[in-house]
């Protein structure tokens, strides 16, 4: 479990989400294991289900913390 405190600062943090364009479509960034390979259409996923990623940011210096919970 993680903590609402910031690791760099101790300040408080936020939980949200980064965006990403796909097909000029916004997209949730997600995780998945293995390595990227390059195919005829861009990147192919790799091995399994991707997981979405959600974001913490710090409320004040701006660090953020990424996780990808199952």
């Amino acid at each position: 479990m993680r903590s609402n405190q910031c690791p760099k600062c101790q300040s408080s943090m936020t939980e949200g989400f980064i965006l990403t364009e796909r097909s000029s479509m916004p997209t949730l960034l997600s995780w998945s294991r293995g390595t990227p390979r390059k195919g005829w259409w861009g990147v192919k996923s790799g091995e399994g289900k991707p997981i979405e990623i959600s974001t913490w940011r710090c409320q004040r210096c701006g660090f953020l913390e990424n996780y990808a919970r199952s």
